[in-house]
């Protein structure tokens, strides 16, 4: 079988460091701790048949494609919960993490991601005392880890979109990078949703009574709360922040070739005062004013000059050169 760890415990100790299939029930004071890795059907079936757990809740398990959820089977709980890690290639790479949860024993069943439990199962065996508490402190330290998780990915993902507003700051964005501000728009959106679920997850096992959750252990759950909450805000954030980098790369291009329209307009303008005396002085008639002044030639281009000067001068004031 697929068992990362199945361990019990009494009182917040271990007393069993590899549990057989097997060993008797749990008894009081004590509760096992199974971790399974994308276990097989069979598998699963054996875990089932020990722990009695609910067929529906089961084929959800082994599914991979399930929202975080919690729901409620008798006496057990089944949770639901995503984790979530950035690939090289702008995507996030979901796994799926389920929990069935009873009075005397937790299982989880990790499937699609590689984010093992074992430093996690470290800490809390080395605090008995919150150990001891039962299962539901378990479920927290499941969904607390799952959740800080979310952290690391929003800093990459942070790091990105700020160097991409950046660069749409500077010039407008290529076409391939505009492809890749959809894409990770694409990606937060679904990431906001799953974000959004587990606060919903979080909420209801702080609010709701619910199968093996102990009143005290309901402030843990409000702190995963806040935790998914500030999660699902930064994922808003980082959505609505790519969708304005266009719109702003635009704005800021559409000022850009405004001042380039200007800039051109203004050495047209220049330029045609010399352009136009010399296309007069040009045609060649033989009765034209100034042609026999002797120093006509160096007259007119005096007045080309001054014109040009002028023009340049008040274009400089315009904020057009």
């Amino acid at each position: 079988m697929t068992i990362a760890a199945a361990r019990r415990y009494r009182n917040g100790s271990v007393i069993d460091h590899q549990l057989a299939p097997d060993a008797p029930p749990a008894g009081e004071g004590e509760f096992d701790w199974i971790g399974l890795v994308e276990p097989t059907e069979e598998e699963m079936d054996e875990v089932s048949a020990r722990y009695h757990l609910h067929p529906l809740a089961v084929e959800d398990a082994l599914g991979r494609r399930q929202m975080p959820k919690a729901e409620s089977y008798a006496h057990q709980l089944f949770v639901v919960a995503k984790t979530a890690a950035f690939a090289d290639d702008d995507r996030i790479v979901y796994g799926q993490t389920a929990i069935f949860m009873g009075a005397d024993f937790i299982v989880s069943v990790r499937q699609g991601n590689d984010q093992g439990h074992h430093a996690l199962r470290q800490e809390m065996e080395s605090l008995p005392d919150r150990l001891a508490e039962g299962p539901d402190i378990v479920l927290h330290g499941l969904l607390d880890f799952i959740v800080d998780n979310y952290s690391p990915l929003l800093d990459r993902l942070e790091q990105i979109v700020d160097e991409m507003e950046d660069a749409a700051v500077a010039s407008f964005p290529r076409p391939d990078s505009i492809r890749r501000i959809f894409r990770l728009r694409r990606e937060m959106r679904r990431f906001e949703e799953i974000a959004g679920r587990t606060e919903e997850v979080a909420g209801k096992l702080s609010q709701v009574p619910l199968p093996c959750i102990d009143e005290h252990a309901r402030p843990y759950f409000r702190d995963i709360y806040d935790h998914a909450k500030r999660a699902e805000s930064r994922a808003r954030w980082l959505t609505d922040t790519l969708g304005n980098i266009v719109d702003i790369a635009g704005l800021l291009e559409q000022s850009r070739q405004g001042d380039i329209s200007r800039q051109l307009a203004g050495w047209a303008a220049i330029l045609a005062v010399p352009t136009a005396i010399a296309g007069i002085y040009g045609m060649n008639f033989e009765n034209m004013p100034e042609l026999q002044t002797r120093y006509g030639y160096f007259v007119v281009l005096g007045v080309m000059a001054s014109i040009c000067t002028g023009l340049y001068i008040r274009f400089r004031r315009m904020g057009w050169l």
